[in-house]
């Protein structure tokens, strides 16, 4: 009970500012519930005047539930109206903060759970806990309308009512006893579908790759096994369910049958007339529904705690830790920037080691080095996407770890060597950077990344829809766009991670004139895997084993750097 007060108070503040649709629902629940509880004792007592007397009365009372029946219906509907506009704001409040707070966790955390983690508890779980208020109420007054009937035997017959108290209390213990290993079974469900999830995932986005691979079997036959797996708990849930339903029922027929023969013994000694031995009866017969919902009341609420805790991990937990950034805010950064004894480690892989640069506002400088050398590293320690291990970096002399994220992520741009291209038009694409972009603004960077041209060659220009990941675009073009996405939001840095390694030679000339027409305007960072575009960079420095080796103008390299000598000739040489 202090878990599911504690989860309705999470849930609770989602709800609250739809108080008045709540509150209209609730008296209209209320009068279905009284409803409820009068249609029984009306039924009776047709029962007891067609046993009894044939008179006017009887049509009386018939024409008493048909009126009262139709209110039913009345306060159902306007239950199920109230109950949609508070499931549909509460929903709504409850997935964007869930995923808000998904963009917010540690990019180390994102790296080691799955896409399905996520999927699952942003769709399954959420709407679980945006319905609760609702399911309460349905479940909870169907199971206090039947309430009802154990008061109205308990007023015809005292024998009867402890005979069912003993009754129910015996498929109580079953109902109680099923809910608690399935729900343990579905926990242990939810996660290796939370797997399947993320697998099928990585298949629509690997698709293209899967294909060029020949490996569609093999990808097919990891799903398949994965599909078994997680329905061989899906089984077990079905099978335990199945099994105390079958005991269940056999417990409910076996109650029904005793009830007879006491009836009939109370019938014969005289404690119990015809009539109200026939009410009796007839009031028991419901008591399966009052079974039904206390079992189905307690599933849902353990169900409820279940997801609330799942999205209360993500949200409020401590297992998926989420970024944190300083309060010191810069509207406009200068664009100098040092790394002070650089410490950094993806788990135990060390990639950068006692790393020590400055870079000035307004500098164009090139990182080099061989693959896993440390380059991509130290764009996404600059960008904050991880925290160092040991040492500072300095944004304009401030420490990092200081500055809010608006200052550092709104003050850097970063064109990686794979963008991801969301599912909008182009324009729409442009937008997410800046929604108040206008079409000049978008024109001159498609112009200066020369996406424009083939832009204009669309059918639909710049509304076209561009796919899944830019399905529909080359890599040179993703690559354009991305350039394109940077320049519109002018921040004083510009990180390209390989972003031109896409573009054929033309193109990357014009993307080169373009990066020097930027020069002495913003701090440029560039990580290429062609030498031969950065030898005009103010400066370049170079990475071997996580440490910088060298550093230097492209001809000062050359005289006194081996390994960058090496790197260049092998590139003339290819």
């Amino acid at each position: 009970m202090k878990e599911l007060w504690g989860n309705l108070k999470f849930a609770w503040k989602y709800t609250k500012d739809q108080k008045a649709n709540l509150i209209k629902y609730v008296i209209a629940t209320i009068v279905s519930i009284g409803i409820n509880l009068v249609l029984p004792i009306l039924s009776a007592r047709i029962i007891t005047e067609l046993t009894t007397n044939l008179s006017i009365q009887l049509v009386v009372i018939a024409l008493i539930i048909f009126i009262v029946e139709n209110l039913f219906n009345i306060t159902r509907y306007f239950t199920d109206i109230y109950m949609q506009r508070v499931y549909r704001e509460t929903f709504t409040k409850i997935q964007t903060e869930l995923g808000s707070c998904i963009l917010k966790l540690e990019n180390k955390v994102l790296d080691e759970n799955g896409t399905g983690v996520f999927i699952q508890r942003l769709t399954n779980d959420t709407s679980r806990l945006a319905d609760i208020f609702n399911v309460l109420n349905i479940y909870l007054s169907n199971f206090i309308t039947n309430v009802g009937i154990f008061i109205a035997v308990f007023l015809i017959n005292k024998v009867v009512f402890l005979y069912l108290v003993v009754s129910i209390s015996i498929m109580f213990w079953i109902e109680r006893t099923r809910t608690k290993k399935t729900i343990a079974i579905d926990k242990v469900y939810r996660k290796k579908s939370e797997k399947v999830t993320g697998f099928v995932g990585e298949i629509v986005r690997g698709a293209r790759d899967i294909k060029m691979l020949n490996s569609e079997s093999s990808f097919i036959n990891a799903l398949n096994k994965k599909i078994l797996d997680t329905n061989k708990t899906r089984y077990e849930f079905t099978e335990v369910r199945a099994n105390y339903v079958l005991l269940g029922g056999f417990a409910s027929d076996t109650s029904y049958f005793l009830l007879i023969v006491l009836l009939f013994m109370l019938m014969i000694n005289d404690y119990l007339s015809i009539p109200m031995a026939l009410v009796v009866y007839n009031y028991s017969t419901r008591l399966d529904g009052f079974i039904y919902w206390f079992g189905q009341l307690i599933e849902k609420v353990k169900d409820f705690n279940l997801s609330a805790s799942r999205v209360f991990e993500i949200i409020n937990g401590k297992k998926f830790k989420k970024e944190s950034f300083g309060t010191m805010h810069l509207d406009k950064v200068n664009g100098d920037f040092e790394f002070k004894n650089v410490a950094f480690a993806y788990g135990k892989n060390k990639v950068l080691n006692d790393v020590s640069f400055k870079i000035n506002a307004n500098e164009t400088v090139a990182f080099v080095g061989k693959s896993g050398s440390g380059k991509t590293t130290i764009f996404n320690l600059l960008c904050k996407m991880y925290d160092i291990d040991k040492g500072e970096i300095l944004i304009d002399g401030i420490n990092i770890k200081k500055l809010d994220r608006e200052s550092i992520r709104g003050n850097i741009t970063i064109i990686s060597q794979n963008p991801y291209i969301f599912n909008l038009s182009i324009k729409e694409n442009l937008k997410l950077v800046k929604e108040d972009l206008t079409n000049k603004e978008m024109i001159e960077a498609c112009k200066v990344a020369c996406l424009h041209d083939f832009i204009m060659s669309l059918p639909k220009k710049y509304d076209t829809l561009i796919g899944e990941g830019g399905v529909n675009l080359s890599g040179g073009q993703k690559q354009r766009l991305a350039i394109a996405r940077a320049l519109v939001q002018k921040t004083e840095i510009i990180l390209f991670d390989e972003a031109t390694s896409a573009l054929d030679n033309e193109t990357q000339e014009s993307i080169q004139k373009a990066i020097e027409n930027m020069k002495n305007e913003y701090t440029i960072l560039i990580i290429a895997h062609r030498l031969s575009t950065i030898i005009n960079c103010d400066r370049i420095l170079l990475l071997d084993s996580g440490k910088i080796v060298a550093e230097g103008t492209h001809q000062k390299l050359l005289k006194k750097s081996k390994i960058y000598k090496n790197l260049y000739e092998s590139e003339i040489k290819e």
